[in-house]
């Protein structure tokens, strides 16, 4: 008889998988494979062979010089021309901004061009982000501005010179030996941020900008986007005042501006007016039709360039009294020392400035990253910064970071590394080596100008506001308070008071809510374990919440029987009409007391969360268990909620039948956030809310 094999069932013999090895114990694992001997070469020169590999130099060339991972394999082709048209455009926004952001740290505009070029130059070589446009920015040039006027105000250069006009003595000024000081200032300042910032960098620190949280961040920005504004008020209508610094410095700044309103010089403020306008719709045109347009329309380097012609042309310094950029000498400094004398008075604004620069450089670097794919190593950015402005500061430079207008010319006129930013930076030094001088009639109120259009980005983030109150009030509480602070009491301390708040906000433990975590799945041989532990950890045993119940019942039970007997006796000495009055009365109160005793919450814990985030696996003797336990929870007022369940572990208990009786589909959330946040609403909210699904 002919016999049919199925061909689908005839398989072939499985591959074999042999493991041998030694029977590992304790001791062998630890000594041998956790923690093994070093048989290394004990002699010097052994030593240096094993640590000074040419693969070990390498590797430690290529984390320092980020530049040498990519420069090698550079697709000129393909990347060149991109790369020179974002560095062209980027370079013509760092000469007027250069100048612009030097007014706001309180040193002549000179020295914004040296801090928009040397920067740039090192971070090219040191850098990870291949998108950002390193050099001055709003927010640091204004607190740099800030300590300089602290430490040199006008006040302390005050002198009596005679009148060229009618001869007779006055108090004046001396502008050129103030602004050498504040130069000296911020040079100091500066060569201290780099110095933190790179040694932060050297031992890992790179986390520090953790403790700046994108609320934190946002608020203080803003904060000193209106410290920036209303500095700015006086340059573009030329008025004189004194600069503020400190707390309330603001409020004093405002003040002076309103309080000398009536000496505007309206030459200085229709140009200034003028050039607000002309910048808001280059800038709206630019947004508008970015998608068309090869290259964002250059208004800032327009005005610039008009404006000094206009003002060359009609002497507006001199017929106008508009007040202009002045002297601007051509060449670069020889390298100097920094005063080191002034260091014992900067530390904790040093400290503050290299937090913030490090803080909004990573963030952007960050963002352009993942947009483009790549990664950055918040250790070598720390070690790029600190570079930069301690390097720097020989060559009388302020401290930088990046800035986020230059950083989206960058990367949206086509620059695909840092090669555009070198270009930026040889486009500046072509300015100060060469033609630096024709600047010099460019009028202040220009530059006010500058600074003013551009904050509009920080002012959008009020924005953030109906945001947060939707989504996190601790959040917008942080927001507000960093803002507040900031523009009340100064970007230093604001700073701190903002921190520090933040910091208070995560310790905070919610009142009446405890979140149990174990890192274990729960069945049948440790469900006791787990719900004994839970009643350790959280401190809310339902056996003993239970007799505090029984006890409450009982006292209720003796004061309604006393009721009793006093309405009994109230009976005798009062008729018929009188008494029912009375025992009326008595019911009612002794209803209210009862009431109210029973509303008392039995424990100051009301609500518990389990985060089952680690949980992979609860069979039907833990299920039972957990159900059990929940019960008895809520026998004594005690709410359970459930957070962090993966789908697999909901199917086995839908498959356990887990959802019956006392637990339901809406006591699981997925996050332990939303449970939180579902447990701080008022009760009756929580029902109506249920009652909808």
């Amino acid at each position: 008889m002919e016999q049919h094999v199925n061909l689908s069932e005839v398989r072939p013999p499985p591959t074999p998988y042999r493991l041998e090895r030694p029977v590992y114990d304790e001791a062998y694992l630890h000594s041998q494979l956790l923690h093994p001997k070093d048989r290394s070469p004990k002699t010097v020169r052994q030593r240096l062979a094993k640590h000074c590999s040419s693969e070990r130099a390498k590797a430690i060339a290529l984390s320092f010089l980020p530049i040498l991972t990519w420069l090698p394999s550079y697709p000129v082709k393909e990347y060149l021309f991109g790369d020179l048209v974002s560095g062209l455009s980027t370079g013509v926004m760092q000469l007027p901004q250069g100048l612009a952001y030097a007014m706001l740290a309180a040193v002549p505009p000179v020295y914004g061009l040296y801090s928009s070029f040397y920067p740039v130059l090192l971070y090219t070589f040191f850098g990870t982000s291949r998108h950002i446009s390193i050099g001055t920015f709003a927010v640091i040039s204004l607190m740099i501005g800030g300590v300089a006027v602290r430490e040199a105000p006008d006040s302390r250069f005050t002198i009596q010179a005679p009148n060229a006009t009618n001869g007779t003595y006055g108090d004046f000024i001396d502008t050129e030996a103030r602004d050498a000081r504040r130069v000296e200032i911020a040079v100091v300042l500066t060569t201290m941020v780099g110095l933190i910032q790179l040694v932060l960098g050297l031992l890992r620190f790179g986390f520090v900008a953790i403790y700046l949280t994108e609320p934190l961040v946002r608020g203080f920005t803003t904060a000193a986007a209106i410290h920036v504004f209303i500095s700015q008020f006086k340059y573009l209508l030329g008025i004189k005042t004194d600069r503020f610094s400190g707390p309330l410095s603001v409020l004093y700044s405002l003040a002076a501006v309103l309080t000398n309103i009536a000496t505007t010089n309206l030459t200085t403020m229709f140009l200034g007016v003028v050039c607000v306008v002309f910048l808001y719709g280059v800038k709206y045109l630019n947004e508008r039709f970015k998608k068309k347009l090869p290259v964002p329309v250059p208004g800032e380097i327009i005005v610039v360039i008009v404006c000094t012609g206009i003002s060359h042309g009609l002497s507006l310094s001199d017929n106008y009294q508009v007040d202009v950029v002045g002297t601007i000498p051509t060449g670069l400094l020889p390298p100097s020392l920094p005063d080191f004398s002034l260091v014992p008075n900067l530390v904790a604004d040093s400290v503050a400035i290299a937090i913030v620069g490090f803080s909004m450089g990573i963030s952007l670097a960050k963002i352009f990253a993942l947009k483009h794919g790549y990664s950055v190593d918040g250790n070598q950015e720390l070690i790029a910064m600190g570079l930069c402005n301690f390097v720097s500061s020989f060559f009388q430079t302020f401290a930088i970071t990046c800035s986020m207008s230059r950083s989206l010319v960058q990367e949206s006129t086509g620059g695909r590394t840092q090669i555009a930013g070198l270009l930026a930076s040889f486009v500046v030094l072509v300015v100060v080596v060469a033609i630096g001088f024709v600047f010099q009639p460019l009028p202040q109120t220009v530059l006010a100008a500058i600074i003013m259009v551009n904050l509009l980005g920080m002012f959008k983030q009020f924005r953030d506001i109906p945001g947060l109150w939707r989504t996190s009030r601790i959040e917008l509480t942080i927001w507000v308070v960093a803002f507040v602070a900031s523009v009340l009491l100064g970007l230093d301390l604001g700073l701190l008071v903002a921190l520090g708040f933040a910091i208070l906000t995560v310790a905070v433990e919610c009142k009446g809510i405890k979140i149990f975590h174990s890192n274990s799945s729960i069945y049948f041989a440790n469900s006791d374990l787990y719900v004994n532990a839970l009643k350790e950890k959280t401190g809310v045993d339902p056996l003993h919440l239970q007799a505090v119940q029984k006890a409450r019942k009982r006292k209720l039970k003796e004061s309604a029987g006393k009721e009793r007997r006093n309405q009994k006796s109230s009976e005798k000495m009062n008729n018929e009409l009188n008494s029912r009055h009375c025992i009326d009365f008595l019911q009612a109160l002794a209803s209210d007391s009862e009431e109210a005793q029973f509303l008392e919450p039995l424990g100051p814990v009301h609500t518990l969360i389990l985060d089952w985030t680690p949980v992979n696996f609860i069979d039907t003797v833990g299920a039972k268990a957990i159900k059990l336990m929940i019960k008895e929870y809520a026998a004594v007022d005690v709410c359970t909620f459930i957070a962090g369940c993966s789908r697999t572990l909901l199917d086995e208990l839908r498959t356990l039948q887990f959802f019956t009786g006392v637990v339901t589909p809406e006591m699981i959330f997925p996050t332990v956030h939303d449970a939180v946040l579902h447990c701080q609403r008022p009760k009756q909210a929580r029902f109506e809310e249920q009652e909808q699904f």
